[in-house]
């Protein structure tokens, strides 16, 4: 039987654009795939949580597996959290937690369009960026708090977690501040076929109770 794997969300999948002519992620994950897989590419750069319904639309029939790798550009979008003046550190984290609560409404709803295709499904974190210092330290928790929403679903729906945080970890796995290079897709491209067994092996692959 064969399997047919697609990849949904947003550049980190949709990432030619950043490459300077190298492969990009679904190029490296064809190679990866071993004969009876095919990859299928129907993650759409600049996309955010609210766009990821569409996406599953497009989904082919014959799907298996999808992987699903959304919610860096929602972020990306309340980066101005980082900016704003405030009287105390209660205050910014109520500001914070009003936008990760409009952030889990939409994160669950794109995770749900997903869920509902019936087919075997795996998403990712948001990555940490190759980001300048100092900012590199103030983004990093900020981000640990979106993750936080990411790893929540991911655990009450039991969906297997690729964290890409883990994965790219090198200066030269990013083309830019935010986009995979090369490089850095190659090992997205791995962690994938891994995560869905089809490469290596998942034995050590950890796991979390939750009743």
């Amino acid at each position: 039987m064969s399997s047919h794997l697609v990849l949904l969300g947003d550049s980190i999948f949709d990432n030619r654009a950043y490459t300077a002519g190298e492969p990009d992620v679904v190029s490296h994950l064809r190679e990866a795939l071993p004969p009876g897989w095919r990859a299928s590419l129907a993650a759409i750069d600049g996309s955010t949580t609210a766009d990821l319904e569409e996406q599953c639309a497009d989904v082919p029939s014959d799907a298996t597996h999808v992987v699903v790798s959304i919610g860096g550009n929602d972020a990306l979008a309340n980066a101005n959290l980082l900016r704003l003046p405030v009287r105390s550190t209660a205050e910014a984290l109520l500001q914070l937690g009003e936008r990760l609560a409009r952030f889990e409404r939409s994160y669950r709803a794109a995770i749900a369009a997903a869920v509902a295709l019936g087919r075997d499904t795996t998403i990712c974190t948001i990555y940490n960026g190759n980001i300048p210092a100092p900012e590199a330290a103030v983004v990093r928790v900020a981000l640990m708090t979106f993750n936080d929403v990411i790893l929540r679903v991911a655990f009450e729906r039991g969906l297997r977690i690729i964290d890409l945080r883990l994965i790219c970890t090198e200066p030269s796995d990013y083309a830019n501040p935010i986009e995979p290079s090369g490089p850095g897709g190659r090992k997205i491209a791995w962690a994938i076929a891994r995560a869905v067994g089809a490469a290596g092996d998942r034995s050590s692959t950890a796991r979390v109770h939750i009743g």
